[in-house]
């Protein structure tokens, strides 16, 4: 039997209700809201106009770091076969007075150089476990070298190529470490800071025209709030870092540690 006209007109107003309750529900769960007014951009200003620029740098801070390692072979071109332990003898042999004698700034590192016999990385010897990876894009890896410098608690950072059958320094740095890293054709330190809760965090790049690691970002960086930094007079031990799973190891080296001693 056919509806009468009201109940018709009451089941059109209800189903319209129904669709009105649907879109605004809609539109509730996935509806733009506005976040609010936002900062108006302003233009930089340009301070002291009538400065002359500058020609040249103020103070030397060696942006270039590209040194042949004399007396160190290499054998088949293959970086690989480099001693990492003789690399180090090398570079501390150019500055004996830093290392030899009871008053040498790292005289510990000096002394503990004889405990490097069974290679890098193993037991005392204060050269860390060397690190392979292509850093320049030429297809042949790179030797990244690490040393402490004792008896503080600096640690010296060293990045060596090959070219011309020769091998070649193309980055160094020593500092208080927290961690390194190498990501991509880059070199990342993070160092503690003497601010609380920050860290600086410097980075070197490969650069095909000087044909060196350039330090290319250099900035301090907020860390965990929760972790205060330890005061400058104060000893502590610095986390170590906690190399890229592409970064092959010695292949003198034991099995593998996860993290530099």
């Amino acid at each position: 039997m056919p509806r009468s006209r009201p109940t018709r007109v009451a089941a059109l107003s209800a189903l319209v209700a129904l669709l009105l309750a649907a879109a605004t529900a809609c539109g509730d769960a996935g509806g733009l809201q506005g976040a609010g007014p936002t900062e108006t951009a302003v233009s930089p200003d340009k301070l002291w106009p009538e400065l002359t620029p500058a020609s040249r740098p103020a103070y030397e801070i060696g942006e270039v770091n590209r040194e042949v390692v004399k007396g160190v072979t290499v054998p088949g071109d293959d970086i690989l076969d480099v001693d990492p332990v003789a690399v180090i003898r090398k570079e501390i042999a150019q500055s004996p007075g830093d290392y030899e004698g009871d008053d040498a700034t790292y005289a510990r590192t000096g002394r503990l150089m004889a405990e490097c016999d069974k290679g890098a990385g193993r037991g005392r010897c204060p050269v860390l476990q060397p690190y392979y990876r292509d850093l320049t894009g030429d297809g042949h890896p790179e030797l990244t070298l690490g040393f402490r410098l004792m008896p503080g608690r600096t640690t010296a950072v060293r990045v060596y190529t090959v070219e011309k059958h020769r091998l070649v320094k193309v980055m160094g740095w020593d500092d208080a470490i927290s961690g390194v890293e190498l990501a991509g054709r880059s070199v990342i330190i993070r160092s503690p800071s003497e601010v609380a809760g920050y860290e600086y965090r410097l980075q070197w790049t490969w650069d095909a025209d000087q044909k060196a690691m350039l330090l290319t970002n250099d900035e301090m960086l907020r860390t965990d709030r929760r972790k205060k930094a330890p005061h400058p007079s104060s000893s502590h031990r610095s986390p170590s870092p906690s190399p890229s799973s592409s970064v092959s190891p010695s292949r003198s080296a034991a099995a593998p540690s996860a993290s530099t001693p």
